[in-house]
């Protein structure tokens, strides 16, 4: 029940208020305003990487990060393999609980296209401190190029709550010279 409910029972034929309808073209505008930069801030301000999603089985995407694990591995670090694959390859990196396998070592402006799926659960891919996040989702084979400008080792990590072991889930990726 309205305070003051209109003298006529049909409210949506009143006129409407020159400063209510002020109010709706500023939202209008600012809405339109915002959802422009969305498109602007995706290519301009490099917030997001395109990315492309495939359905996959996890032991078919498995065998992939396998194969590339068994060619390209070049040390160990805390039992982990670290894989140098050739600039502009595929390279695999597959999310389980609570880690990330294997560990990656790729060059510096040089592009690689990197495949994302996970095991088991979902879990959230984030590259520190470029601040990468993607969601990763068991079943699909998350594909996007990279192409690292900075030499240096950053931070992978789990930014989407994976169970208990959540907080252990953090891994390396090497860019190199």
């Amino acid at each position: 029940m309205a305070l003051t409910p209109p003298s006529e029972r049909i409210w949506w034929k009143e006129p409407i208020a020159k400063i209510e309808l002020t109010w709706i073209a500023i939202a209008f505008c600012w809405g339109l305003i915002m959802f422009f930069m969305m498109i602007y801030w995706h290519g301009a301000g490099e917030q997001n990487l395109s990315n492309e999603a495939y359905r996959i089985k996890p032991e078919v995407f498995a065998e992939k990060a396998q194969a590339m694990i068994d060619e390209y591995t070049v040390r160990e670090e805390e039992g982990f393999p670290v894989v140098h694959p050739p600039p502009g390859s595929d390279v695999y990196l597959i999310a389980r609980l609570w880690m990330w396998w294997p560990i990656l070592e790729l060059e510096k402006d040089q592009s690689y296209r990197l495949h994302l799926s996970s095991m088991d659960w979902q879990h959230g891919f984030s590259l520190q401190p470029v601040n990468i996040n993607i969601q990763v989702h068991p079943g699909y084979d998350l594909v996007m190029t990279i192409k690292p400008d900075v030499a240096g080792e950053y931070g992978v990590v789990c930014n989407e709550f994976c169970g208990i072991g959540h907080h252990q889930m953090v891994s390396k990726l090497y860019v190199v010279e």
